[in-house]
């Protein structure tokens, strides 16, 4: 059986990287080697959710990946636009896109409006990222899109 073929140089643009799966993620290519974009909204510590793009870079770091913190809100297209662009820059392009931004309600699920941010993000955030990324992946050796 052939071996799994590691991060070491990749470029992974992940959204809503700040905390969560997403970090997750992020540490775990970070020890391949990995270049990570975290474009997430969260600047500023939360009182009762931990982390921020900036505590999430320094995880990347200590973990033996180079990171890219980007305030981005997936909502908004020409944020999305922006942030790969600051990536490709920086790293050369993107190799992996991982869609992760989301949002969580403390309210029970009838007394969640389905107008809300939740849903917002969940219907027009993943389209745009992928939208977006995509065509960087054509700077690399293999095109995943």
């Amino acid at each position: 059986m052939s071996a799994q073929p590691g991060l070491n140089g990749k470029t992974l643009f992940i959204s809503g990287g700040s905390r969560g799966i997403g970090l997750a993620i992020a540490r775990r290519a970070a020890l391949d080697g990995a270049r990570i974009t975290i474009a997430a909204k969260t600047t500023d510590a939360h009182p009762t959710l931990p982390g921020t793009i900036y505590t999430a870079a320094d995880e990347i770091e200590r973990a033996g990946g180079q990171a890219l913190p980007i305030a981005c809100d997936i909502r908004d297209s020409d944020q999305i636009d922006a942030a790969v662009r600051r990536t490709v820059e920086r790293f050369g392009g993107i190799d992996i896109c991982i869609n992760n931004a989301s949002a969580i309600s403390l309210t029970g699920t009838l007394a969640t409006d389905p107008s809300d941010t939740i849903h917002a993000r969940r219907q027009r955030g993943t389209f745009p990222g992928f939208a977006h990324a995509c065509p960087t992946c054509g700077t690399r050796a293999t095109r995943t899109c």
